[in-house]
């Protein structure tokens, strides 16, 4: 009986070995049938997904376009750098990127000036993970599972100064270059070093490129200037990157993050014409990494600008400015005198000759008093400015019907109003003098552009009694009038940041205040609003729209040769005045009379050959708690034949009851001097090639 038992037992073990083994026969033979099948079915399609590249077509920048003065001299040009480069992979990795920036570390200085606090904190957090991961609790772990922000905020919050003091040099330098490493986008190029890029640094990087995934050495520019300081601060200033504050605007325009863009003036206005076209580049990625780039469409540089300036003027009108500065402040001119203005302008066309403004001041770097270019203060800061606008004030008395040619004499007399102190001329303090509108500009009469605002006004003067007057009609005609000449308005200059000058208050003021305004003592302008005022009575009423960006070029196929013509900014006449012609030619002469007639105010200028008229300014106002007069001037030449118009205005000229000065009319004399004695040579040049090209001939 047991013996039967047992071979049963035996006969059962190995059946169910035999079955297991089977079993994983039949396992293994499907495991090897699956992988067959992969290898051969599938192989290939897994070895092209590995292979598989990708084709992302990205812009790069180019050059700016040049800009050159009408005479076609070179002003602002751009200069070739070495640059050391990085372009952003496609799949982000932290720990490869950090590597990479460690090794460009190793081969070039990087500046860490713009390493903020928070890079210095994110930079510890990331080089040591392990105390990172100290700074929050379990239990913080637990309550911000889902939430790694939040996690993060409470790392950056326990990072302590003494950990962030523990970085050296060398982390702040990776720091630095990883900071410009992830400062863009996918496939971007990032500039990480383009100032001071030594040979050294240069050919050590480019021996090593292959160990620098994404590095790359190339060219870069910078914008060169020709005349260094002359006319600098209406350049305008170039970007390093997008502005923070506008860098969504720029990038919804195609823009990349490290692009140059304009900041201010000429370089702001015409960033669309300066900007160039980029050049298209196709990137050949493999798992996320640059393989290989092609070049799709050669980019082209900017366009190029030509100014209306010619720059040999401006220099010499540069130059007559700081001398009379320095000379005046020498000569015991106030210490609060640190400035003066010059606009020259073609009165038909609006082009901006020269514009020149300077300012004297003591430069803690260099520990001396130096001169800066401030030709921009001369549409960007206004004054008040004096007599000069008498010239609109008696347009006004025209254009209101308060004076008519048959009728347009006035009694000069001080005039005693109640409560106020006695309102005169300054020729005539206690006499009594009938004076015509041409005699009133010939002696800057102020008594008779105050009759001419009482009249404005609908009031009344009556010798020791209040002066009745309906001031918010007399200031609201006057200026309404004065904007046709471009006073107290935008002159329309292609150039951003133009002010339009202080607005006395209507409410707060007196009727003393409205008769103030007639004389130019109580709104404030700007020199570029002189300059379109005075334009606008030497070409016979029209006001022209001032420009100083004269034609559009494309650029030249060889470097030193300019490209053909793309734009030319015609003239634009913005509005004409509402008077009559003979009314202007009224204040024409009176303008002439002031530079030749012997009691004119102006009549320094009675024996300059080039014919000018115009009209001097004296403006009492307060500087920094003292009292002091402004300086200005308004010129046109020829008399017949304008063809340049010219506004001076020099703040706090001189110290109120102190010695006074002329420096107004001593700019100006050497100013038109000065054109004319380059229009004169260049056109006994352009003279002497004619002869000689009629000697060849014959």
């Amino acid at each position: 009986m047991n013996n039967n038992k047992e071979k049963k037992k035996k006969t059962h073990v190995p059946f169910r070995m035999n079955m297991l083994f089977f079993i994983v026969f039949l396992l293994f033979s499907l495991l090897i049938l699956r992988l067959g099948v992969i290898q051969i079915v599938y192989g290939e399609d897994a070895k092209r997904e590995v292979e598989r590249t990708e084709d992302i077509t990205v812009n790069k920048s180019v050059p700016r376009g040049k800009i050159y003065d009408r005479k076609h001299r070179l002003i602002v040009d751009n200069e070739p750098r070495k640059a050391i480069t990085y372009t952003i992979p496609n799949q982000f990795d932290q720990k490869e990127t950090l590597k990479t920036a460690k090794a460009l570390a190793k081969l070039i200085n990087k500046d860490t000036d713009k390493i903020t606090e928070r890079d210095k904190i994110d930079y510890w957090l990331m080089t040591h993970p392990d105390e990172a991961a100290k700074k929050v609790s379990k239990a913080e772990l637990e309550k911000y599972k889902d939430k790694t922000n939040e996690l993060y905020k409470l790392q950056l919050e326990r990072v302590t100064k003494e950990e962030i003091a523990s970085l050296t040099q060398e982390d702040l330098e990776v720091l630095a270059i990883y900071r410009e490493f992830t400062g863009g986008y996918a496939l971007t190029q990032q500039i990480v070093k383009n100032e001071d890029v030594s040979t050294e640094e240069y050919a050590k990087v480019s021996e090593r490129l292959a160990e620098l995934p994404g590095v790359d050495t190339t060219t870069d520019w910078e914008r060169k200037y020709a005349y260094e300081d002359t006319l600098r601060s209406i350049l305008g200033n170039v970007s390093n990157g997008l502005p923070s504050e506008k860098t969504d605007y720029y990038m919804s325009r195609g823009y990349s993050r490290n692009d140059r863009v304009g900041k201010s003036y000429i370089e702001l206005q015409y960033e669309d014409v300066l900007r160039g076209q980029k050049e298209k580049v196709k990137n050949i990625t493999r798992s996320g990494t640059v393989i290989e780039s092609k070049v799709l469409h050669e980019g082209q540089r900017g366009k190029d600008l030509v100014l209306t300036v010619d720059m040999e003027l401006q220099h010499e009108v540069d130059k007559i400015v700081e001398e009379e500065l320095r000379k005046t402040k020498m000569r015991g001119g106030t210490g609060l005198l640190d400035r003066a203005f010059v606009t020259l302008m073609d009165p038909h066309t609006g082009e901006i000759l020269a514009m020149s403004g300077k300012q004297y001041a003591y430069d803690e770097d260099e520990g001396r008093y130096k001169f800066s270019d401030f030709a921009a203060g001369n549409f960007t800061t206004s004054y008040v400015v004096g007599s000069s606008v008498k010239g609109a004030s008696v347009l006004t008395g025209y254009m209101t019907g308060v004076i008519t040619l048959g009728n347009n004499t006035l009694l000069d007399e001080p005039l005693l109003i109640k409560g106020s102190p006695s309102k005169s001329s300054h020729f005539n303090r206690g006499g009594y003098v009938y004076l015509n509108d041409q005699t009133a500009l010939v002696r800057s009469s102020n008594v008779y552009m105050f009759k001419l605002a009482i009249a404005i006004g609908d009031g009344q003067y009556r010798r020791n009694q209040s002066l009745i007057i309906d001031k918010e009609k007399a200031f609201r005609e006057m200026r309404e009038h004065f904007s046709q000449f471009g006073l107290g308005i935008r002159t329309g200059i292609d150039l951003p940041g133009e002010q339009i000058g202080f607005r006395g208050s209507v409410e707060e003021a007196h009727g003393g205040n409205v008769l103030d305004f007639a004389i130019g003592q109580y709104d404030s302008y700007t020199p570029l609003q002189l300059a379109q005022y005075v334009s606008t009575i030497a070409n016979g009423g029209y006001r022209m729209q001032p420009h100083i960006v004269k034609e559009i070029r494309d650029p030249g196929e060889d470097k030193e040769e300019m490209g053909s013509l793309a734009q030319e900014v015609q003239p634009k006449v913005l509005n004409r005045i509402n008077a009559e012609d003979a009314w202007i030619k009224r204040v024409q002469g009176g303008f002439w009379g002031v530079f030749h007639e012997a009691n004119g105010t102006g009549k320094a200028f009675a024996s300059e050959p080039y014919s000018p008229a115009g009209k001097t300014g004296t403006a009492e106002t307060v500087d920094r708690g003292t009292g002091v007069w402004n300086l200005s001037l308004v010129a046109y030449a020829p008399y017949e034949n304008p063809e340049v118009a010219m506004s001076i205005v020099v703040p706090s000229a001189y110290v109120k009851g102190g010695s006074p000065n002329n420096i107004n009319s001593d700019i100006g004399k050497r100013v038109l001097k000065a054109y004319f004695d380059l229009k004169n040579k260049k056109d006994d040049t352009a003279s002497e090639e004619t002869n000689e090209d009629v000697e060849e001939q014959e």
